[in-house]
C-alpha cells in the first residue's frame, strides 16, 4: 500500500453552478472529493489528504494533509462558488503545501478537479508538469464540465508530469452517470503505484 500525502484541488469557480452533472457540478464534485479522501486514507492509515480551492481571490489551502476526515468535510461544506480558476497558481500552491508535509516518507500527489475553461497557456502547463516531475510530485486530473475545450491542454500537462505511469487524466463528459462512480473505478483510486497512467475516457466518451 502506497504511503501518500495528497492534496485535492476543488474547482469552485462560477462554472460550478451548471446542472449538467447531477445535481450540479459543485455538488457532484464535492461527493467525489469526499470519496477520494475516504479511499486514500483507507488504503493506508498513515496516508494524509488535504483540500484546497482554485478560484476566488486566489488559490487557498483549506486543510493541510491530515487523517481527520471531519475537517475535510467541514471545509468542503463551507466552500463558496466565486470567480474563475487559476490552474497553474493552484498547482504551485499545492506543491508547496505538499513540500511541507510532516512525514517526508509520504509520496506527494495532487488531485485536481477542472470543471471550467483553462485560461493558462499550454506551454506554461507543460513547463509546470516538468517541474512537478523533477520534484517527484504525481498528479491526477479529473476533467469534467468543459471537457473538449480542456482536453488537449490537460493531455500535454499529464504527459509532461507523468513518471512511470504515476499520473492520470480522467475525462468525464456530462451524462446520466455519477461523477464519483466513474472515479471509483478509475486508475485514480486504484491502490498501488498510482494507477495505470495516461488517459482514461469512460463510456465511449470520444472527442
Amino acid at each position: 500500500m502506497v504511503l501518500e500525502a495528497s492534496l485535492v484541488c476543488v474547482d469552485n469557480s462560477e462554472w460550478m453552478r451548471n446542472g449538467d452533472y447531477i445535481p450540479t457540478r459543485m455538488e457532484s464534485q464535492a461527493d467525489a472529493v469526499n470519496l477520494i479522501c475516504n479511499v486514500k486514507t483507507q488504503q493506508n492509515p498513515e496516508s494524509t489528504v488535504g483540500v484546497m480551492t482554485s478560484a476566488g481571490r486566489g488559490p487557498e489551502v483549506l486543510v493541510t494533509p491530515t487523517q481527520d476526515l471531519g475537517k475535510i468535510l467541514t471545509a468542503l461544506h463551507n466552500v463558496k462558488i466565486t470567480g474563475s480558476t487559476n490552474f497553474v497558481g493552484t498547482i504551485q500552491v499545492a506543491q508547496l503545501a505538499l513540500k511541507h508535509r510532516q512525514n517526508k516518507n509520504q509520496r506527494q500527489r495532487i488531485i485536481a478537479f477542472v470543471g471550467s475553461p483553462l485560461e493558462d497557456d499550454q506551454k506554461d502547463l507543460v513547463k509546470l508538469g516538468k517541474k512537478l516531475k523533477k520534484n517527484n510530485v504525481a498528479v491526477d486530473v479529473v476533467n469534467f464540465g468543459e471537457t473538449a475545450e480542456n482536453q488537449e491542454k490537460l493531455e500535454a500537462f499529464i504527459a509532461a508530469v507523468n513518471s512511470n505511469e504515476n499520473s492520470n487524466l480522467l475525462t468525464v463528459p456530462p451524462g446520466p452517470h455519477i461523477l464519483s462512480d466513474i472515479i471509483i473505478s478509475s486508475p485514480i483510486l486504484q491502490d498501488g503505484e498510482g494507477g495505470g497512467g495516461g488517459m482514461a475516457m469512460p463510456m465511449g466518451a470520444g472527442g
